[in-house]
């Protein structure tokens, strides 16, 4: 796989288990596009909550040992494989998947899964948009399939994905409402699209959401926390309202009876269960939004390679998280 023995730096990983199993490797064969792919000189690579369930070997997603984690990454296009004609060396690009993993100074890339990054957003911008932006069009557009002018309530609405969903229902012509567990988390709600925010960390912000919204309920609520939250969501939804699972942390009692008088709906999104026409699509509309202007995503904590133990260790420990953790390459 080595392009004349070129090495790079690339995070390792030899075995299942915590964040100590992440291993930075400095001799690591930068890998040559084949047919229909590139490789890219990575600057930032996002890091989702997905990428600690896939390294622990919890999740169903279980890759082939040794590997290297990471799928959202932002660069420049390196070298480009046979038919890969869409890109040519130096373009400014982000990926929602990559083949030989993100956590890296190069990463190959399937062509289909490579999009332009626009001049306006820099490269830990371009880091933020794959996985968060996508699911959060995915959650709204195709599961929630919003309407302009129904209300959406984002529970944890101030890291990466629910940013995201602020922005898109926003423009979307939704009204929006967030949850944040912090003063800093709830202002930046606020100046990313939400009419509306709540601290979740109150133990009576529910009643406050009830108050806010009246008799209807909320039509859509986008969960990251269906473990904690399902309960209170199915008494908040309107008459046909649906709550869209997007992150849940472990099981949860329900009353199933909660969906019944209203007829309400629980649906669970995978970003992955999505065609390539479907990635398309999306691609298509979070362009616009790019060049629009409503899509700018927030940076939240940046780590260099040599601390993605830490970073693994906070995203899923630490609370109150604003705005997109990336791995910075530069």
């Amino acid at each position: 796989m080595a392009t004349g023995l070129k090495l790079m730096r690339a995070i390792r990983v030899f075995e299942f288990g915590g964040p100590e199993v992440l291993k930075l490797q400095s001799d690591v064969a930068v890998p040559t596009p084949k047919d229909h792919q590139v490789l890219i000189k990575v600057h930032a690579c996002g890091v989702n909550p997905v990428e600690t369930y896939i390294r622990s070997g919890t999740h169903k997603i279980k890759p082939l040992l040794p590997y290297t984690p990471g799928s959202d990454v932002a660069g420049v296009i390196e070298a480009v494989g046979d038919n890969a004609s869409t890109f040519k060396k130096g373009d400014r690009v982000f990926t929602t998947s990559t083949i030989s993993g993100g956590y890296a100074e190069y990463a190959l890339a399937a062509d289909h899964t490579v999009y332009p990054l626009p001049e306006k957003l820099d490269f830990k911008q371009g880091a933020a948009i794959g996985t968060p932006y996508f699911t959060a069009y995915r959650a709204l557009l195709h599961s929630a399939r919003v309407k302009a002018g129904e209300s959406v309530l984002v529970h944890g609405a101030s890291g990466g994905v629910g940013l995201a969903v602020c922005q898109i229902a926003r423009a979307y012509g939704l009204k929006v409402l967030g949850t944040a567990g912090t003063q800093e988390g709830q202002n930046i709600v606020l100046q990313n699209g939400a009419h509306e925010v709540f601290n979740h960390r109150e133990h009576n912000y529910i009643d406050k959401i009830k108050k806010s919204v009246g008799e209807k309920g909320i039509d859509v609520i986008i969960e990251m926390l269906a473990n904690v939250n399902l309960n209170n969501d199915l008494n908040l939804l309107s008459h046909g309202g649906r709550v869209i699972v997007v992150g849940s942390r472990g099981p949860i009692e329900i009353k199933p009876r909660d969906t019944m008088t209203k007829e309400s709906s629980i649906i669970g999104v995978a970003l992955y269960s999505s065609t390539k026409e479907e990635f398309r699509q999306y691609a298509a509309a979070l362009q616009a939004g790019m060049e629009i202007g409503w899509l700018t995503p927030v940076i939240g904590s940046q780590y260099s390679l040599e601390k993605v133990a830490q970073a693994h260790e906070n995203i899923i420990h630490s609370s109150g998280a604003t705005g997109k953790m990336i791995l910075l390459l530069e």
